[in-house]
């Protein structure tokens, strides 16, 4: 089982679902209490999600997992339940992973591989299908020299996306969204739009990303001194400059290519919408608007779809509150369908 299902299965007390999950230790810790009882205190994940449970010295466990590190590869089995103090394992019992299991691991459950294979393929064939032969050329570039990174970044530390891979995802699934509402707004410069989709969190490449095999993602000074609006910015200007000499972007092509970099800018800086959310401007163009507009909309249902997956039901079809929402979630109401008998 993934870390998930287990999650999603234990969400009640007192249900107990025997397992076997492989995962890494993100964090493992020798602790005490305050009576001076001895403990254990891991940190697991497998990229599905991330739980937390102690290891007592009176259990068989605590000797064979005494000495995990930061960053082992094992395999758990034990009976799985959640109680007031968070997840508990009762007759644990653990190996480490072969190497063959590890980059197993590390790519995900074939599920996850065949969707994040698919949203890299429709990122690249939108990019593809872009007019604007210098924005194109741009955006196949950075898909070039960052394409490992980007795959493996996460959108965010906590709220949304905040997985492996979990960037390329919001990074697709607003490039899917951004297509289909140039049908309603023709006017708008898509190419535009969908390059600042590409673009506005490109920085988090450099604040939020994963080490080839780990599903941790450590804080970087560079992410803490200047934040991915910054970095984006400074990486879009880096790629420009080296490309602003290939024969895309010389001419007398429609609106002046300096223009287009301008605008571009434009959308990273003010995607967050608001200066009080970390934005240097608020969105002054109809595209702005547009690429903020979607952010939004895709960082809100993930959110939804993820405290439906990890939150219990308080009442029924009423969840347990999950930041940062406003409110506790309520179960969505299900399409209509023809009552049959």
């Amino acid at each position: 089982m993934t870390l998930q299902e287990i999650g999603k299965a234990t969400l009640a007390d007192g249900s107990t679902v025997k397992a076997e999950v492989l995962c890494q230790v993100v964090r493992a810790r020798e602790n005490m209490t305050k009576g001076g009882k001895p403990f254990l205190e891991l940190e697991i994940s497998d990229g599905t999600a991330t739980e937390k449970f102690k290891i007592w010295e009176d259990t068989d466990a605590y000797e064979t997992c005494h000495d995990l590190q930061d960053g082992d590869c094992v395999k758990f089995e034990g009976s799985f339940y959640r109680n007031q103090f968070g997840l508990n394992v009762d007759r644990l019992r653990m190996r480490w992973l072969e190497k063959n299991e590890a980059a197993e691991l590390f790519a995900g459950t074939p599920e996850r591989r065949v969707a994040l294979e698919r949203d890299w393929s429709e990122v690249t064939a939108l990019v593809e299908g872009m007019v604007d032969p210098r924005l194109k050329l741009l955006c196949k570039t950075y898909l070039q020299e960052y394409g490992e990174r980007f795959k493996r970044a996460a959108a965010a530390r906590d709220y949304h996306h905040a997985r492996r891979g979990g960037l390329l995802e919001h990074t697709t699934q607003m490039m899917r969204t951004a297509k289909a509402l140039a049908l309603a707004y023709p006017a708008l410069n898509w190419d535009l739009v969908q390059a600042g989709v590409l673009f506005h969190d490109c920085g988090k490449l450099w604040e939020l990303d994963y080490p080839a095999q780990g599903f941790a993602s450590p804080m970087t000074t560079m992410g803490e001194l200047l934040g991915h609006i910054v970095i984006g910015i400074e990486l879009v200007n880096k790629l420009w400059r080296v490309l602003e000499t290939s024969p895309e972007f010389t001419g007398t092509a429609q609106p002046p290519r300096e223009a287009v970099r301008e605008h571009l800018l434009h959308l990273i800086a003010s995607h967050h919408g608001q200066k009080e959310y970390g934005a240097p401007v608020t969105p002054r163009t109809p595209e702005a608007w547009m690429l903020h507009h979607i952010d939004n909309i895709d960082a809100h249902l993930e959110m939804l779809s993820q405290t439906y997956l990890e939150k219990a039901q308080t009442v029924p079809g009423i969840y347990e509150y999950r930041r940062p929402l406003e409110g506790r979630a309520v179960a969505p109401l299900p399409k209509w369908t023809e009552k049959t008998e």
